[in-house]
């Protein structure tokens, strides 16, 4: 289950098409992105390639699986058709689902994150399938703020990225997903294990004063971004960038991929909650051994590689 075979040359390197060059982020994109802790970038998916997932994904949504699994940790997002037509969230569905895991993994989506991030080298990190039906009577099924560095709390890095990956156009109209722009940049107030629970399991209302508090903190003000995405575009943003996404006003799911990133560098760590007790992440539960005997976030069955700089651009 590694990155396609043409994405390398003869020498196992990978490598992009000129054209794949031409769709990387500029020097000032990349400033931007330092700046504001997001990024959308230009075409980087073709429509046959959405079109997989989406198919994929229906399939996925029906049982199928190219292999399960090894086990579902306490914490997994995992929907199943029993739940009902709600907001679905189904983690890992790079390992599950081979044409999916294909194409979210071709190098020009690590060579993007690459640059973005300042690394030699992306990995995965984890992926997780959305689905966020239209709004009926008083379910929203909103996204309330939130940053995807509080529930990676064992990771060591502070340079991992999201790359969001929607199945279609993505307006605000559909409950696109939404930015605060430079809150990456933040320094944090509040209780240290606030953070480490996952947002839908805390209070929106609590969400949203939090968000206030830390813009005052910080002498600055919550502006929110809406990522209007063209099918195929990618928005991406920074592991502290507070996001969160409205209700679907249209008459169509809202459907999406996070692919979440790390550098090259990220490692686990250990990390204690203020009881004492050692934070787990999934992954913790589901990738090999190192050396050590401790969780290996470079597994590449769950965490492959898709980019490392060779200069080999353009070929």
């Amino acid at each position: 289950m590694d990155a396609p075979h043409d994405a390398r040359d003869d020498a196992g390197r990978f490598v992009l098409t000129r054209a794949e060059a031409q769709l990387l982020p500029s020097a000032e994109d990349v400033r931007s992105y330092e700046e504001h802790g997001w990024y959308l970038s230009k075409k980087l998916f073709t429509e046959d390639e959405v079109d997989t997932i989406l198919a994929a994904s229906e399939k996925f949504y029906g049982g199928y699986r190219d292999q399960l699994l090894p086990s579902h940790p306490p914490t997994l997002a995992y929907w199943a058709p029993g739940t009902g037509d709600v907001l679905r969230h189904n983690d890992y569905i790079h390992y599950e689902v081979d044409a999916i895991r294909e194409i979210l993994t071709k190098p020009l989506i690590g060579a993007v994150a690459a640059l973005l991030a300042g690394a030699d080298l992306i990995r995965v990190f984890q992926a997780t399938l959305i689905y966020k039906p239209p709004q009926a009577g008083d379910e929203t099924y909103e996204v309330p703020w939130h940053f995807d560095r509080n529930y990676w709390a064992t990771s060591t890095s502070e340079r991992m990225l999201t790359a969001f990956v929607p199945l279609h156009d993505c307006d605000e109209r559909i409950g696109t997903i939404s930015m605060v722009d430079g809150s990456h940049r933040w320094r944090e107030t509040g209780a240290a294990d606030e953070g480490t629970l996952h947002f839908a399991a805390r209070d929106r209302d609590g969400l949203d004063d939090l968000l206030a508090r830390n813009a005052a903190y910080n002498g600055d003000e919550v502006r929110k971004v809406p990522m209007i995405i063209p099918k195929g575009h990618v928005s991406f943003h920074h592991c502290r960038t507070y996001h969160g996404s409205g209700p679907n006003h249209a008459d169509a799911p809202r459907r999406a991929i996070s692919l979440h990133l790390q550098d090259g560098d990220n490692r686990w760590r250990p990390y204690r909650l203020d009881d004492g007790s050692l934070l787990a992440y999934n992954h913790d539960l589901l990738v090999r051994r190192d050396a050590a005997g401790e969780p290996d976030y470079t597994d590449p069955h769950f965490c492959p590689v898709i980019w490392q700089e060779t200069h080999q651009r353009g070929r």
